[in-house]
């Protein structure tokens, strides 16, 4: 049928037809995995509305089975229906041929060729890697909750889980093994939808497994191959900021971050124990041999406030401004500490509820700590001196 042209006032523009107006609607529904809408990843194959109102539109979902079909239809009949003029939709969902996959995952990698990785030298995206000395000092809560703030600030966040044998940072988020619904990736051809939590798009090998709980018992040429694909198969979009969980100390993992993300600022976690603080500075001094800056410290479970308001130092006080002090000798220039964030049962029990406390709970000492940490780190940017930023004179 003839698109309705509108009315026209003087000399006006036209208005938008019905035609148009539920394709801008449309335009409002982005998909879940991709963050993009899904008229511009031609996920809309035809959409009009007829005399008697009804919208007709047919959608194609990435691949059969698509995890996010559920949600990707609840959305579009919502934005139809949004318009005055529909009085219902009649919704078809196909899948796009082989073809059409192409066309779109090259269409997503843009100049980026398949297996060029884009958080290397160059990259506009500040990559962060959360790195300690040993186990058990907090460093995967830390980074779910440092990316969670950096999320709640609008920024575009991922995660790359590294840590391989210790992968916690989908449980940390709500969606590992406890989860109701544990959440995989999507594949698209060889590329790989990373799924969403809070708002962070995060992978981990932890996805990949068909039993999470066995042990991965992987040597270093397969650690550095698992890495590589996460930085380059994974497709995060244009992320503002990239954090990685590395596993404790200075094994292979540590080393092979370095030598791909040599521009990455690393994040030391350490707690107020010296005998924690003196290991945690090796994993420093590792990133400074590599040509990594080191952002600061974090230092974590520090003392816990008590009812009378005195706070009782259960693991010792001064790690973090030790390791601060000896790494800007190690760097040769000034290492700050970010923030000393107190033990917390509010921390501990929103990472074993998947929630961040600096969402549930951001006045809790321990989110006040990780947000100052987290703003620090913005405002303390790197140089873009010799970075390109894809622009040319007119």
């Amino acid at each position: 049928m003839p698109a309705d042209t509108g009315s026209q006032n003087g000399g006006s523009a036209a208005e938008p037809s019905r035609h148009e107006r539920l394709w801008g609607a449309l335009g409002t529904v982005q998909d879940p995995e991709i963050r993009r809408p899904i008229t511009e990843l031609d996920m809309v194959e035809s959409a009009d509305v007829d005399a008697e109102g009804i919208a007709h539109i047919h959608i194609l979902l990435t691949i059969v089975g698509c995890p996010a079909a559920n949600a990707i239809e609840a959305a579009v009949r919502a934005a139809a229906t949004s318009l005055a003029e529909v009085t219902a939709v009649d919704l078809h969902v196909g899948v796009m041929t082989p073809v059409q996959r192409e066309a779109l995952t090259t269409r997503l990698r843009g100049d980026r060729g398949e297996r060029e990785m884009p958080f290397g030298p160059g990259t506009l995206t500040r990559v962060f890697a959360v790195t300690s000395g040993k186990g058990g000092v907090g460093k995967s809560t830390i980074t779910a909750n440092l990316a969670a703030a950096f999320a709640a600030r609008g920024l575009r966040v991922g995660i790359v889980d590294a840590d391989v044998h210790g992968f916690s940072i989908p449980g940390l988020l709500g969606i590992g093994e406890n989860a109701e619904a544990p959440v995989k990736p999507t594949r698209l051809d060889n590329m790989i939808l990373p799924p969403v939590a809070h708002g962070i798009k995060l992978i981990s090998i932890g996805m990949f497994l068909d039993d999470p709980r066995a042990a991965v018992a992987w040597r270093g040429p397969m650690l550095h191959r698992t890495i590589t694909q996460f930085l380059t198969d994974v497709y995060f979009g244009d992320l503002d900021v990239l954090l990685l969980d590395l596993p404790p100390g200075t094994g292979d993992i540590a080393i092979s971050i370095g030598q791909l993300l040599p521009n990455a600022e690393v994040v030391v976690v350490t707690t107020p124990q010296l005998a924690a603080a003196e290991v945690a500075e090796r994993s420093g001094t590792l990133a400074v041999q590599t040509g990594q800056r080191i952002a600061g410290v974090i230092e974590n479970m520090a003392g816990l406030v008590q009812p009378d308001g005195t706070v009782l130092d259960l693991f010792g006080s001064g790690g973090g401004d030790l390791v601060a002090e000896r790494l800007s000798t190690v760097a040769q220039r000034p290492v700050p500490v970010l923030a000393s964030v107190p033990l917390s049962v509010e921390l501990r029990t929103g990472g074993d509820a998947g929630t961040p406390v600096v969402l549930s709970d951001p006045e809790n000492a321990a989110s006040v700590a990780i947000l100052k940490a987290a703003d620090t780190l913005l405002t303390g940017g790197r140089s873009l001196a010799g970075v390109k930023l894809g622009l040319s004179p007119r």
